[in-house]
């Protein structure tokens, strides 16, 4: 599940809304709302999330907010290192082949780091 996907999902059970019914109100399948929400979907475009933002009646820095997170929620993320020093072309394979084995609080605590 991307960070996007929990924050759509909590949005819909927060106004106890189904996805068949938000799928119908914004004009795409239940499938792809799904697939959206486990991360099985890349981020939404432009539109869809104008759309998504519009369906749920969301203003201003929430809406920024929403926006942001589904930046932040490509699943297939590609890192191109060439240009940069050895250590940054290192962290990014460390990480690549090492990020299924990191604790949820290790990985906490590196988001906290690199977002200062």
């Amino acid at each position: 599940m991307t960070p996007f996907g929990a924050r759509l999902r909590a949005l819909r059970r927060e106004r106890g809304v189904t996805l068949a019914e938000m799928a119908q109100a914004i004009g795409v399948s239940s499938a792809y709302l799904s697939a959206l929400e486990h991360g099985r979907r890349g981020k939404p475009s432009r539109q869809r999330l104008h759309q998504i933002v519009g369906y749920f009646n969301i203003i201003w820095d929430e809406a920024d907010a929403l926006i942001a997170l589904a930046e932040r929620s490509d699943p297939k993320v590609e890192v191109d290192t060439s240009g940069l020093s050895p250590d940054h072309t290192e962290l990014a394979n460390l990480l690549s082949r090492r990020i299924r084995t990191l604790s949820q609080t290790r990985v906490r605590q590196l988001i906290d780091m690199l977002k200062r």
